[in-house]
């Protein structure tokens, strides 16, 4: 006898922790949309293919149908005792209909049944996804309408550069927040196989249309091998890195949010929607959004490397350890959709302060690199002429004179062969100069502005 049996207390604690600790409802309710439409997909074609009697499958369909408006209209009655999402629903279809209720699970298992339920989710997810990309990328076309000709420094290692326009700047991260979309589209694919009829892991025993559930429930294919579909989570996999790597697009420029809305940069002001006050200091415009969209980014890393961690050691085919697949899933949507959407506002409500960018970039040795293609351009190996521009540089920050400050005989003092043409060396003739595709002169940003609106004209189409 264990100590338990002598303590009906101590029985009931362990069965109740044992409840709690294997329960997923809490979080799989989330669900119930996907799991219904998919039995009565299921249903429709056990009654079809004369496994179950037609009748028997309309009764199923009328009760399922019932079931999912009283979820919508908050009125089901949850029952945690029951585990999980499908207990709940097969429970509830009992009452409704009867033993009749019984025959709803015929030619499936448990298994096969929430992987498809997961994927159907993970289509749509990723959609919402891409199509939330798709506005971050309009507000970024509408901003850089407006700069194509405001130069800012540009900077590495948070060094200024070399000047750039404004519009350029944006158009970086049109190209990542396209990739991203790419990426969830690529997770709505990976997600667009149907499971159901694989059973438990090694297919089923009756008659089954495959195919027909497949077509009624959206499905481009169905799974080719039984153990495969009810242990892959390589779809939800990809869900959470394209999600990650949004995130770290979405951080990145909300670092930079961060900086240049700082009284020391000045070039953006945020939106008073998207900024707070400070509990003692009224002066504050705190970028909270921008913060906490970079604070999100390493919880939604998490929920990846997570999964990667569950999925590394499993043996085929269902081990209880996938239904750790969920949660994080469910939390990196809940967190990258509002996290796009912030940014999109953002964007979109900010104040660009053209002025003080150009004053960053005039006040600035920006025109380093320019001055040595100027030496390049007399003859000059580019070595030799970096060597010359940069002792010229050196001597104008020790004597604290900028590069608009330099007269010809600082020039000459660096190298015999600058003559007067170089005062025509300027923001504005230096940006010009990068006329390449892909480069920030303004003739290129126009083109490349109008290519991108072309892309996401396209992209908008095929949602």
């Amino acid at each position: 006898m264990t100590a338990q049996d002598k303590d009906p207390a101590a029985a009931a604690r362990g069965a109740k922790l044992a409840s709690d600790f294997t329960q997923s409802l809490h979080y799989d309710r989330r669900l119930y949309s996907e799991d219904i439409a998919g039995s009565i997909a299921h249903a429709r074609m056990l009654g079809k293919q004369g496994i179950i009697d037609s009748d028997e499958a309309a009764k199923i369909i009328e009760g399922l149908q019932q079931i999912e408006q009283e979820i919508s209209a908050g009125t089901f009655a949850w029952k945690p005792d029951l585990e999980d999402i499908h207990m709940n629903i097969e429970s509830r279809l009992h009452e409704i209909i009867g033993e009749t209720a019984g025959r709803l699970h015929t030619a499936r298992s448990r298994n096969d049944q929430v992987a498809t339920d997961t994927r159907l989710w993970v289509k749509k997810a990723a959609q919402d996804a891409a199509n939330a990309l798709r506005q971050v990328q309009e507000a970024l076309l509408q901003q850089a309408q407006r700069h194509t000709e405001s130069v800012l420094p540009g900077y590495t290692h948070l060094q200024r550069g070399q000047p750039v326009v404004f519009a350029h700047h944006l158009l970086a991260y049109f190209e990542m927040f396209d990739r991203d979309a790419g990426r969830f589209l690529a997770a709505k694919r990976a997600a667009d196989v149907m499971p159901l009829g694989s059973g438990a892991m090694a297919g089923s025993p009756y008659p089954l249309d495959r195919e027909s559930v497949a077509e009624e429930l959206g499905f481009a294919a169905i799974s080719a091998n039984s153990m495969d579909a009810v242990s892959d989570r390589d779809f939800i996999l990809y869900y959470l890195f394209a999600a990650s790597v949004t995130m770290a697009h979405l951080s990145r420029l909300a670092e930079e949010f961060i900086i240049w809305s700082s009284d020391e940069f000045g070039f953006i002001r945020l939106s008073d929607e998207y900024t707070s006050g400070s509990s003692i200091m009224p002066q504050k415009r705190n970028p909270d959004f921008a913060e906490l969209i970079r604070g999100k980014t390493g919880r939604v890393y998490g929920h990846l490397m997570a999964l990667l961690t569950t999925v590394k050691g499993l043996p085929l085919t269902y081990n209880r350890d996938l239904q750790e697949d969920k949660e994080g899933l469910f939390d990196a949507a809940d967190t990258v959709l509002p996290a796009l959407s912030a940014a999109a506002g953002m964007i979109s409500g900010m104040t660009i302060n053209a002025d003080r960018m150009r004053l960053a970039a005039d006040r600035s040795y920006i025109l380093a690199t320019d001055i040595a293609d100027y030496l390049v351009g007399k003859g000059v190996p580019f070595r030799q002429a970096y060597i010359a521009v940069s002792a010229l540089a050196k001597q104008s920050i020790a004597t604290g004179i900028g590069f608009g400050e330099l007269t010809m005989e600082h020039f000459r003092s660096a190298s015999s062969l600058f003559d007067d043409d170089v005062m025509q060396v300027t923001l504005d003739s230096a940006v010009a100069a990068r006329d390449v595709p892909g480069g920030t002169a303004p003739g290129r940003v126009k083109e490349a502005l109008q290519q991108a609106m072309k892309r996401l004209d396209a992209a908008n189409s095929e949602m």
